[in-house]
């Protein structure tokens, strides 16, 4: 099913470690299955947006580990083409998420057997060989949307926001109504933000 008014371009920026990222990915996922539009990923980090910020302990350490899996998916990008962003992604993100595996070590080694990239490509988990393209994918996006933001971000047909920001994955029609109403909103210059407090994590099934 297509819709004559949807969005022909989408962009989604992620950090593959961030869960609400992956909810609207899946979102995305199958809005294509009912809209006629096309998406486009790219990464952005977590741990960048955090530099600097006086953080608690634990969530320092979380964004250290954030810069592994992110920095193998721009060095998979860079060194094999951008088609590995989503499926990088997809297999990180499976094993991250809906596998609650955070064995970052393990995550990647399996991610890149299962597209079928070189294993070597594990070592720049821990590498800043490719960090200049990381941020300037991450600034991308912060760029359209501003730095008090977190992952992801998602532009239609140009316009970006931070989110949608979802705790469950709309499916069939749903999906794509609530992505109709999304271009419609994005259309407007004059419209910003709609905010609630958030009451339930996400669920992945």
């Amino acid at each position: 099913m297509t819709s004559p008014d949807a969005a022909a371009k989408a962009d989604f920026w992620f950090d593959p470690t961030c869960p609400f990222a992956w909810v609207t990915s899946r979102w995305m996922d199958e809005v294509e299955k009912v809209r006629d539009v096309r998406t486009s990923w790219h990464v952005m980090s977590l741990a960048v947006l955090n530099e600097g910020r006086d953080l608690p302990e634990d969530y320092q350490e979380r964004m250290e580990a954030a810069w592994r899996p992110v920095r193998v998916i721009i060095a998979a990008q860079e060194l094999h083409g951008a088609e590995y962003i989503k499926k990088l992604y997809d297999a990180m993100g499976t094993r991250i998420h809906i596998g609650a595996d955070k064995d970052f070590t393990a995550v990647i080694r399996e991610a890149l057997e299962e597209v079928g990239l070189p294993a070597d490509l594990a070592q720049y988990a821990d590498s800043d060989a490719f960090d200049t393209q990381l941020r300037a994918s991450h600034q991308e996006a912060t760029s359209r949307v501003g730095d008090d933001v977190g992952t992801p971000v998602v532009a239609f047909n140009g316009t970006a926001f931070f989110g949608p920001v979802l705790t469950r994955i709309p499916r069939g029609e749903e999906a794509g109504r609530m992505f109709d109403g999304a271009v419609m909103l994005a259309e407007n210059p004059a419209f910003f933000e709609i905010k609630r407090s958030r009451t339930e994590r996400p669920q992945f099934d």
